[in-house]
């Protein structure tokens, strides 16, 4: 199925507000009506993949997992994993999954990444609202909606609002769901949204802290560990959520003051704050493993942190967003080292111990009260 990309849907925002302020030519209709007719079909494409699913597995439980999204093989590898994992954890249930950013999966379709032995992989994903709808237009008795983000934050905000668009019918579609159907879906209570992994500050970041100790222990011995999160600007940071990064390093650094966390976007925490704060605590030379604190290890994992070579350094600006983290420490005296499985770094999913925090986030999901009829997270 074709991706309908973000340019055509800006082209019908502004289409579909124009009595306001102008109006479309005759090129413009034609591609607005060009992009609500790949809508529907997108819609229909998947109405009829999960209708299959349901009246084969005979199941009345879905699960979603909405994941940010990636290009690399290696992660489509850990979203099986990971899917196939809840597949076991949830028997009574089907289980689909789904990516949140439009890039991602226009990427994915158009095979812009190969598998380890040079073969173009291509995956088709789509977005929440698709899945969704499929979901309801399959009338599942009961719904589960996991976050694959990491903290609560803009991306969880965006996979808040999708469900609540979905339960007040607000999709573009030529046949809108049942409204009977989704009345009662918020009377049972039986719409469910389980929460990013370092919800909790009091509950996750321990769990999130023990899991990587238990994993990274004998490294933290040998050198520093340093963990590379994504993290958000202060205009994004929804939630107030960046501070999870800096709980996290603390509930590290009781197992051993040899932790960091930093990230490629939160300020003041990038990766020349983490060398600061190593600095500071004596650390001015030796190894540094380099581990992704992300759900999978995609462009950031490969490019921002592993990345090696005179593409990824800049003497000039040594602290710049192109110089990965690898050249960067491996420039300023100390040894970096970015631990591999089959040739990748890892993400989260990949760890099973962390992977099991998701997975009891989705067991203790607590029902979307306010989803039917009202359609921000903030309210």
């Amino acid at each position: 199925m074709k991706k309908i990309n973000s340019f055509m849907l800006a082209i019908l925002a502004v289409c579909l507000v124009a009595p306001v302020f102008t109006s479309c030519d005759d090129k413009d209709e034609t591609i607005v009506q060009n992009t609500i007719n790949n809508i529907v079909s997108e819609y229909s494409f998947n109405d009829s993949i999960v209708a299959k699913q349901k009246a084969t597995s005979k199941k009345d439980v879905a699960v979603l997992l909405v994941a940010f999204g990636s290009t690399w093989n290696n992660a489509f590898l850990a979203f099986d994993a990971t899917k196939a994992a809840y597949e076991k954890a949830f028997p009574e249930a089907d289980v689909y999954i789904c990516f949140s950013s439009d890039i991602c999966i226009n990427r994915a379709s158009a095979g812009e990444n190969v598998d380890d032995n040079g073969k173009i992989v291509k995956r088709d994903y789509y977005e929440p609202r698709y899945l969704l709808h499929a979901i309801g237009a399959a009338k599942y008795s009961k719904i589960y909606v996991q976050s694959l983000q990491v903290i609560p934050g803009e991306e969880f905000a965006a996979v808040v609002a999708s469900v609540k668009k979905f339960m007040n019918n607000g999709y573009i579609t030529s046949a809108h769901l049942d409204d009977a159907y989704l009345a009662k879906l918020a009377e049972d209570e039986a719409i469910f949204l389980g929460m990013p992994l370092l919800n909790n500050p009091e509950e996750d970041v321990p769990e999130v802290a023990k899991q990587l100790n238990a994993l990274y222990a004998n490294e933290v011995k040998e050198g520093a560990v340093a963990f590379m999160g994504h993290g958000n600007p202060d205009n994004y940071d929804t939630f107030k959520a960046n501070v999870r990064y800096t709980q996290l390093e603390q509930a590290l650094q009781k197992y051993s003051p040899n932790y960091f966390v930093g990230t490629v976007d939160m300020p003041d925490n990038y990766k020349e704050n983490v060398m600061e704060r190593m600095e500071e605590k004596g650390i001015t030379n030796g190894k540094v493993f380099l581990h992704a604190l992300m759900s999978i290890a995609g462009d950031h994992a490969h490019n921002d942190m592993a990345g090696e070579g005179d593409e990824y350094w800049n003497p000039m600006a040594p602290e710049s967003e192109d110089v990965s983290w690898f050249e960067f420490f491996g420039h300023k005296d100390y040894t970096p080292v970015v631990p591999v499985v089959k040739n990748h770094p890892q993400g989260l999913l990949e760890l099973p111990g962390v992977l099991n925090v998701w997975i009891q986030h989705t067991k203790n999901a607590e029902f979307l009260e306010d989803a039917y009829h009202s359609m921000y997270p903030e309210e």
